[in-house]
């Protein structure tokens, strides 16, 4: 393919071990420049420390990255812009006007990862590709709603996403049940599926048996409600059944704001609960089972891949392996009911033999589905696709 200008707008930095999508972020990145493409990229940091980090790492990329600190937010226009554009807050005046000189000196591309982005790249359009993580309306469906604020706010951002959405003529999603609703949402728009990346020479596969005790992991943000909804279900309906079939387990829960969502379950016995973890792996390292089960949450999730990366068996809903061709039994312990999860688990860590089977399998199965170079190759694809509408 011919090298383009791409100009690259990401929330967060790309860092192979930053927050769940800067894994993708990372991948992307030195996929473009791999490829031989001009990659101009605009990235938002959520504090200094990051952007420090983020500087250290890209030293040596081949591309232009330029850090953008997330603006203060104080005041009443602070609280207007939030109601004209939900979470694009992320993305400083600075930023905005340097994609936009960008663009204007012709770039061919406007790269826009994660809906929010769509804000930035509004004028735009015609040269954008938004790139879709996730849908706020399937995600928060089954959330309770906690207050009139709380129920005002879901319908300013709910709005808001099928604004954007319906925007942009050319979007990417993670999963095919995405691609599915976004294409209802935005009938005129052209929508097509690109799978999570994955570099796994940062995911070594070590050989290794079950500890002793046994652990059961739930690793994840619980500042999002797909994982904080998984953690109860786990503590309050599976955990004390896995625990009464196989009393010496263990349970972590591991991430952002895990003891502060979760504070109520803090001092239950053979219960550990990690928050803001400074490094994720050890913990990966300590699961034999990893134990993920939402209530809802839409496109492929991360930590769910990089257990199996890991090679920790995966029990999870029919939502935890969305975007995976997993099956039950072979790749992952595959059901959407407390008795099938729970029966999954226990054989897990009884049955050393099925144990190191599915490990391997789940490992092989991301090392297919998760393809860089599939991924970047596709979004290839879709960049010629705008190149042609615009020439």
């Amino acid at each position: 393919m011919t090298a383009l200008d791409v100009a690259l707008v990401l929330p967060n930095p790309p860092l192979p071990f930053g927050n769940a999508a800067a894994r993708w972020y990372s991948v992307l990145l030195d996929g473009l420049v791999a490829r031989g493409h001009r990659v101009h990229a605009f990235v938002a940091c959520e504090t200094s420390a990051e952007r420090d980090q983020t500087e250290a790492a890209l030293r040596d990329v081949d591309a232009e990255v330029r850090l953008y600190p997330y603006p203060s937010r104080t005041g009443l226009g602070s609280k207007m812009r939030t109601l004209r554009e939900p979470y694009g807050y992320v993305f400083s005046p600075e930023l905005r006007s340097d994609v936009k000189q960008r663009m204007a000196a012709g770039c061919d591309v406007l790269h826009l990862e994660q809906l929010w982005a769509g804000w930035v790249g509004w004028d735009h359009a015609e040269r954008a590709l938004l790139h879709i993580h996730y849908l706020f309306e399937i995600d928060l469906a089954q959330a309770p709603v906690l207050s009139t604020k709380d129920r005002m706010l879901r319908g300013v951002t709910g709005r808001a996403e099928q604004r954007l959405l319906r925007h942009y003529p050319t979007i990417t999603t993670l999963t095919g049940r995405l691609t599915d609703r976004v294409q209802q949402l935005a009938p005129r728009a052209e929508v097509s599926t690109v799978p999570l990346g994955l570099n796994l020479a940062h995911y070594p596969y070590t050989e290794r048996g079950p500890h002793d005790p046994p652990t059961v992991s739930l690793i994840g943000s619980f500042d999002w409600y797909p994982t904080v909804s998984g953690a109860v279900r786990l503590l309050e309906r599976l955990w004390p059944e896995i625990k009464r079939r196989v009393p010496e387990a263990r349970l972590q829960l591991v991430g952002r704001q895990a003891r502060a969502q979760l504070s109520e379950y803090v001092d239950l016995p053979d219960v550990e609960i990690h928050e803001d973890v400074p490094e994720i792996l050890p913990y990966f390292a300590a699961a034999d089972v990893l134990l993920y089960a939402p209530a809802r949450g839409s496109g492929m999730k991360v930590k769910v891949l990089e257990a199996m990366a890991l090679g920790v068996p995966v029990v999870t809903t029919s939502e935890g392996v969305e975007g995976l061709p997993a099956k039950d039994g072979v790749d992952a312990g595959v059901a959407d009911d407390d008795d099938g999860l729970i029966e999954r688990t226990v054989r897990l860590l009884r049955d050393r033999a099925e144990w190191e089977r599915v490990r391997s399998a789940g490992r092989r199965l991301v090392e297919t589905a998760c393809d860089p170079d599939l991924s970047v190759g596709l979004m290839e694809q879709r960049y010629a696709e705008i190149v042609s509408r615009s020439a």
